[in-house]
């Protein structure tokens, strides 16, 4: 039983009617947890005071949190795990790119409605600085909104807006640093002892060098090393993403004090889910790669038992792009198993379909998910097949090897196949990061251009334009139904191109993820009616697949997905069930011929037990010859039983 748990338990045996009340009755339960997460992060007999700080801390922001909120909070604090729901389905984008602004968002609830989107996860919004910023990742502040994007009223509206259309909401909250320009760094370089504590800072290379030894580099082709020197300090600082984002010393309680208050503050304005940037690099230790360590840990899971009694109808999700036995830890471990991150991005997945598209095969996919610890059954991902990221290539080695490949080789053919180095690809993607030294690098493009659209209309090639469209279809609707929040990129539901203008600006043209951050094609979307377009074929599918979802309770998060081996590796089997005699079972053809299997297993799962089951994808029966299936180039079925 985790605290979310105890909270619901507490919540429904108490007679207690007055907010307050529930917020003495949360800090109470927590309390022990805190305490001890606290004093492992900063020893009692140096910073005995914090601890103080804190507990006369959480009763404040509490107060300052609007009422409306405070009674959505007990509402889902009653209602369970909302966030595990078939019903929810997600998009995210660029507020700019999709519709200018917040108000122009606002302008088009109607069509995310109308595609079945329920919860966003908008890219940063608030002020960076005007040059390079990292995607709005450089942060000057934590809570106001930049003026392209509007005011902080235009965002309350929203999220106003939000609650009444049942759309959830999530924002960053970019933990880890702050840009060069955030008040803190100002008065930093402007000679602040105490805001020099607030980061990490040197006199010399002395540590900078000893970190050096072991950190790895995040951005080697234009951020080498992890130290810049700051000419109006006379010091280097910590800055393992980029010169302009300055690392937040967390070995410094009153750190994480100041960011406690930012995390509740954004709460306050509606946030529903909480989206931790770069939470495995939060702590830094010499001799370490500074990623993943306990502290980065007990920190996240610190911040999460402060929410949960601040706040219980806010969620925390962890963006740990990492190795998948990594993944998982960020739900918790221990003492904290479920009690660290409700919701991690399933990378894992993402990545492994990659491959599979690539290889035509899914026996690396096999392989690896095998190996992922199971999560908490309070816990759930979201899946997703791209994003505003690149694609990295962080597979097992070992399992690599195992299936007779060699790891570097493989990650070469991969790179090759997305990023336009064998003719015979259909893909038409970018290099991202390529480290000559390594080999290493990642993948940038739509998922239309990286799955052939592109190449398929400038060769007007037919046959590969309905390649793609299927591929495009198969992909999604394997993160429809896998268990967890599926989420669309913008743009993707209408099969979006790449975007290359990035090159004719200064501030992108160094990164190629721009490529996939492509404005809105709103003119597409009016010619929807169109059923013979690419764009219209991908849409109305996509949109009946989240209706086929929405309805059936099997497509919620029970941790019930079960992966079944058919005997042929280029499909992949999987099935879900909620403890009775319904169930699904998806299949998708990974190739692109027509492939048969073997369906004795299927009968004896019951689902030809009623005649021909149907498939809810082609509205079509389901038919065997000779207790054999075939199915289609890149075809996805979804079998229902009972």
């Amino acid at each position: 039983m985790n605290q979310a748990q105890l909270h619901r338990l507490v919540a429904q045996q108490s007679k207690e009617k007055d907010g307050s009340a529930f917020f003495d009755l949360r800090l109470a339960t927590n309390l022990t947890l805190i305490q001890q997460l606290f004093f492992s992060l900063y020893p009692e007999n140096q910073h005995g005071a914090y601890f103080n700080k804190l507990l006369d801390l959480l009763p404040k922001l509490f107060a300052s949190r609007p009422s409306d909120l405070k009674e959505q909070d007990l509402l889902r604090l009653n209602t369970g795990n909302w966030y595990q729901s078939e019903k929810m389905l997600g998009m995210q984008m660029y507020v700019e790119h999709f519709n200018k602004d917040l108000n122009g968002l606002r302008q088009k609830i109607p069509y995310l409605k109308e595609l079945g989107v329920n919860f966003l996860h908008l890219m940063p919004i608030t002020s960076r600085p005007k040059g390079e910023n990292d995607g709005g990742y450089a942060v000057n502040s934590y809570l106001q909104v930049d003026k392209r994007y509007g005011t902080k009223e235009d965002l309350l509206a929203l999220t106003s807006e939000f609650r009444k259309e049942g759309i959830y909401l999530m924002l960053d909250f970019v933990v880890n640093h702050t840009s060069d320009e955030f008040p803190w760094a100002k008065k930093a370089i402007k000679g602040d002892k105490k805001y020099q504590g607030y980061y990490y800072t040197f006199d010399d290379r002395t540590v900078p060098d000893a970190f050096e030894k072991t950190l790895p580099e995040v951005f080697p082709e234009t951020s080498p090393g992890n130290f810049t020197y700051i000419p109006e300090m006379e010091k280097w600082v910590m800055t393992v993403f980029n010169s302009y984002q300055w690392d937040l010393n967390y070995t410094n309680p009153e750190v994480f004090l100041e960011m406690l208050i930012n995390l509740a503050k954004l709460a306050d304005m509606g946030v529903d889910v909480v989206r931790f940037d770069a939470l495995a690099f939060l702590w830094k230790k010499i001799g370490s790669i500074s990623q993943n360590l306990p502290e980065a840990h007990a920190l996240v899971s610190l911040f999460r038992m402060c929410l949960q009694v601040v706040a219980p109808g806010v969620i925390l999700l962890a963006e740990a792009i990492v190795a998948p036995t990594d993944i998982v830890k960020y739900f918790g471990e221990g003492q904290t198993l479920g009690n660290e991150c409700e919701v991690a991005y399933n990378a894992s997945l993402m990545a492994l379909l990659w491959n599979s598209i690539a290889t035509k095969k899914t026996n690396l996919l096999y392989k690896s998910l095998a190996h992922v610890p199971g999560k908490p059954k309070d816990c759930t991902w979201i899946n997703y097949i791209r994003c505003h990221d690149d694609i990295g290539l962080g597979y097992e080695n070992q399992l690599i090897w195992e299936l007779g490949w060699s790891p570097e080789l493989h990650r070469k053919f991969l790179l090759d196949y997305y990023c336009q180095k064998l003719e015979w690809s259909p893909a038409m993607g970018l290099l991202f990061m390529y480290n000559p030294k390594t080999g290493d690098g990642r993948i940038t493009g739509s998922a239309a251009s990286l799955l052939g659209l592109e190449k398929g209309i400038m060769l007007m090639d037919k046959e590969l334009i309905n390649q793609s469209i299927a591929k495009i279809i198969m992909l999604h609707g394997i993160v429809f139904a896998f268990g967890g929040i599926p989420l669309i990129y913008a743009g993707d539901e209408i099969g979006t191109l790449n975007d290359y203008s990035f090159r004719n600006d200064n501030a992108k043209k160094g990164d190629s993820r721009w490529v996939n951050r492509p404005l809105q094609d709103w003119d597409a979307v009016s010619r929807l009616g169109e059923e013979t377009s690419p764009q219209a074929q991908i849409f109305h599918t996509l949109q009946k697949l989240i209706q086929i979802r929405k309805k059936s309770p099997l497509f919620a998060d029970n941790n019930d997905m079960e992966l079944y081996h058919t005997g042929n590796d280029h499909i992949l089997a999987f099935g879900r069930s909620n403890g009775d005699r319904q169930g699904l079972l998806v299949l998708c053809n990974f190739d692109e011929k027509p492939q048969v299997i073997e369906t004795g297993w299927i009968k004896k799962m019951g689902y030809f037990t009623k005649g021909d089951p149907l498939d809810l994808v082609s509205d079509q029966q389901i038919s065997v010859k000779s207790g054999l299936l075939e199915i289609l180039p890149y075809q996805m079925i979804w079998l229902k039983r009972g």
